[in-house]
């Protein structure tokens, strides 16, 4: 039987799924304006000269480098971190190194499943603390005191910092994934699928480096759900 405070529970949780995805539309949707209000000012009135084109072959260009991650990115976040997570972390950015872990950190400490009211709450929550922190770091480390902090590290360390600082972030972010999931097989799959892509299939075809990640991405979901374990029981409705 349903009790009072469930039923309040659902309630409440459908009218912040419900405010955050019109709330969260309309902030995308200027979002959006604003970043185009740049190019269509250099189109239109900036004298360049810029033609119809031009535009399409610049865009067919990002489209070709960047395009696969319009869908891979949305297919892997919206998992963790749910729909009203999703809106906060494409507008600030710096998802997979930034956004995601603080998500999956907040997850993990309060024991709560992605996918499930608790977690995407959390997920809520930590995006905002992160970007609190990230903002306040920015104002002082760099606004404050970027020249000078920067005046001290020798140029030898900033080159090597500049080398590795990805790969650290990348492998940072996989281990606590692993770690906080918990999930053997589809963390096999997903690592094997990986390499055999990186050291197999790229070799013997280069052209097929630009979609790597949408390869691995997409044949590491269909492969989890074909090779999951049918024995383990998920429970779908999670009492907050």
């Amino acid at each position: 039987m349903t009790t009072p405070v469930a039923t309040h529970a659902d309630a409440s949780m459908a009218r912040f799924e419900s405010e955050t995805t019109r709330y969260g539309s309309l902030t995308m949707l200027a979002g959006l304006v604003f970043s185009l209000l740049g190019p269509v000012y250099l189109v239109f009135f900036s004298g360049l000269e810029i033609t119809g084109p031009m535009v399409w072959i610049a865009f067919v260009a990002v489209a070709a480098t960047f395009g696969v991650f319009w869908f891979v990115e949305p297919l892997t976040y919206f998992p963790i971190l749910g729909s009203a997570a999703m809106y906060q972390a494409f507008m600030i950015g710096n998802i997979s190194n930034k956004l995601l872990p603080a998500a999956i950190v907040a997850q993990s400490s309060i024991n709560a499943k992605p996918g499930t009211r608790r977690g995407d709450l959390a997920a809520v929550m930590a995006i905002g603390g992160a970007a609190t922190v990230h903002l306040t770091s920015l104002l002082v480390f760099v606004g404050l005191l970027g020249t000078w902090l920067v005046s001290l590290v020798p140029a030898s360390m900033i080159e090597v910092a500049r080398l590795y600082i990805l790969p650290a972030l990348m492998g940072a972010v996989l281990v606590q994934a692993i770690v906080s999931m918990k999930r053997l097989r589809p963390t096999v799959i997903a690592v094997a699928l990986a390499l055999l892509v990186q050291f197999v299939i790229v070799p013997a075809a280069p052209k097929m480096a630009l979609f790597a990640t949408a390869l691995v991405v997409v044949c590491s979901i269909i492969l989890s759900w074909v090779l999951r374990d049918r024995k383990e029981v998920h429970t779908a409705v999670e009492v907050d």
